[in-house]
């Protein structure tokens, strides 16, 4: 039985492609790169961006950083606001809570962003904890924002036996597998083809639906509308 439920963001909750990606033109641009191929830009939803910028963009670790820094000039402006959430999170979150779900977030999305982006949504309600990262690089991996919101939570370790990640990308498996935790795919995300089976997820979900099946499905819980 899953009791405690860390949810991604980006490519989870919401499709933010169109912000995250324009906020990675504007940076790559002001450091000099042109970059147009739409399947190359959707690779920076969901990981860290030093990390994107480093490994997809070829930059150095200074040149990450400073477009880090350009990312959210625009981010903060105009990105945050190209975002929508995914039809059906509301209904999601409300009955994983009427069956006395603990929920919680675990992006990698700066704190102060994710958070504007929950009210934006009105999704804070749901939720018993929000973690996101930092706006420095003292928390800026999955698995060091997973160990944060365990850290919030103090769970016995028989409790974090109960806890499940949920997330569309390599990285929220891998982050979550650090802390010995299973991660549930979701592939209407921004993973490629295969990446989350890979990855080692525990199982691989299309849809919100899917999502509640499993997890009161874990447990006997009815999962009807």
């Amino acid at each position: 039985m899953y009791q405690y439920i860390l949810f991604d963001v980006d490519g989870t909750l919401s499709d933010s492609q169109e912000g995250i990606t324009k906020s990675v033109q504007y940076a790559l641009s002001k450091l000099g790169v042109e970059e147009t191929d739409p399947k190359r830009l959707e690779l920076y939803v969901g990981p860290p961006l030093i990390d994107s910028f480093t490994e997809i963009a070829g930059l150095s670790l200074e040149e990450a950083r400073q477009g880090v820094v350009y990312y959210r000039e625009y981010f903060s402006k105009y990105g945050i606001h190209q975002n929508r959430m995914f039809d059906g999170v509301p209904q999601m979150l409300e009955r994983l809570k009427a069956a006395g779900k603990v929920l919680a977030t675990a992006t990698c999305k700066a704190e102060p962003y994710l958070i504007e982006t929950l009210e934006m949504f009105g999704l804070t309600k749901y939720f018993d904890y929000i973690c996101g990262g930092s706006l420095d690089e003292s928390c800026r991996t999955k698995d060091q924002v997973i160990a944060k919101v365990l850290r919030q939570m103090n769970l016995s370790e028989e409790e974090k036996k109960k806890v499940l990640m949920v997330g569309d990308r390599k990285h929220d498996v891998e982050g979550a597998a650090v802390h010995g935790i299973p991660c549930l795919g979701l592939s209407m995300g921004f993973a490629p083809e295969g990446e989350l089976q890979n990855a080692g997820a525990i199982a691989v979900v299309d849809t919100l639906e899917e999502v509640v099946q499993f997890i009161l499905g874990q447990d006997g819980c009815a999962a009807g509308k």
